[in-house]
């Protein structure tokens, strides 16, 4: 299908192999771990929004949008700021950093964009069911990108370029671009930002995939339980109690507390060695701390520094292969649209 000619350019996997390491392939998926298909078509039914379809043309309208600065208040923050697709889809500090440069009210760390479309709820408490309405958040928080909503029509609106964009992505002569519009086409760009690694290819089939220092990074992962929550296609995504057993040592770093039952998304383990630091706070950058802290708060037990050192190995294979992205030529501005606002 022609609509899927862009979405699906990003998804070449490795070969399979005729020699699978069955047990440990069964050992895995029997705990709940999901590959990112190798079958374009139940990938594309995997990452599709019925309700938002994507099509090559929302795609591209989209990754622009993604790009441009001129949809914040300040004109100088883009989604791409805090979610940065050349650094894993993160800003790479421990708290995002919007408007005015201020800090998240809550030191609310940035979660990566990429494979976004994998979990269940988005935001740290959870609050948004999928990314069409987490893209209109960010666009309107005063910490963030600071604008309201008819800024953002107004910016769209006074751009022609901009607008027959929109016309022809929805096939409509008369369409009139609303803020919902925008966050839509948004999300759909957002969707096609997964990455599939060689660990995805070992579930797949291939037995040569993974290293066995990686394969055996993978043993202790599962039978240590960090599978217990960090599962599905997404090595994460659901709300889970945080802590649950175990006190965390930096919760004084921010007032996050969850959602209402104290619950907090999971986040992905998707590129994980390149989106520090961890936790939704930011307090930690070292991989193997990060590892035993979720083994003492999520588990109750230890993990000695030879078993975080293994995972954090395996982890190394979940480093997967991002969408090539050329940063898009922006159309004008013109004397309708809105000015920038520093204050």
């Amino acid at each position: 299908m022609k609509k899927m000619a862009l979405t699906l350019t990003i998804f070449s996997l490795f070969g399979i192999s005729s020699i699978a390491s069955d047990t440990l392939i069964e050992k895995a998926k029997n705990a709940g771990l999901k590959p990112i298909p190798d079958n374009q078509a139940e990938l594309y039914q995997l990452i599709d929004n019925p309700k938002n379809p994507i099509t090559e043309k929302k795609v591209a309208l989209g990754k622009m949008l993604y790009f441009d600065p001129r949809l914040s208040k300040s004109g100088l923050i883009s989604c791409n700021s805090c979610h940065n697709l050349a650094t894993g889809g993160v800003d790479g500090v421990d708290v995002a950093t919007g408007h005015k440069w201020r800090s998240n009210p809550h030191h609310l760390n940035s979660p990566t964009v990429y494979n976004a479309v994998f979990m269940q709820k988005q935001f740290w408490d959870g609050r948004s069911p999928d990314l069409e309405d987490q893209a209109q958040g960010p666009i309107q928080a005063a910490p963030e990108m600071a604008a309201t909503q008819e800024h953002v029509e107004k910016v769209i609106n006074s751009i022609p370029a901009y607008v027959e964009a929109f016309k022809d992505a929805y096939n409509d002569p008369n369409f009139k671009p609303t803020f919902k519009d925008v966050a839509d086409v948004i999300a759909v760009f957002e969707r096609t930002l997964v990455t599939p690694s060689r660990y995805d290819d070992f579930l797949n089939g291939n037995d040569k995939a993974l290293t066995e220092e990686e394969k055996e990074g993978l043993k202790v992962f599962i039978d240590k339980g960090c599978v217990s929550c960090h599962n599905g296609v997404g090595l994460g995504g659901s709300m889970q109690p945080f802590p649950a057993v175990g006190t965390y040592k930096y919760a004084n770093i921010g007032d996050f507390k969850g959602d209402k039952n104290g619950l907090v998304k999971t986040p992905t383990l998707r590129n994980i060695l390149q989106t520090r630091p961890y936790f939704h706070n930011g307090a930690v950058w070292d991989i193997k701390e990060a590892i035993k802290i979720m083994g003492e708060t999520q588990l109750g037990v230890k993990i000695s520094d030879e078993e975080a050192e293994k995972i954090k190995t395996f982890f190394g294979a979940l480093t997967g292969k991002k969408p090539e992205i050329r940063y898009p030529e922006l159309p004008a501005s013109t004397n309708d649209t809105p000015k920038p606002d520093l204050h």
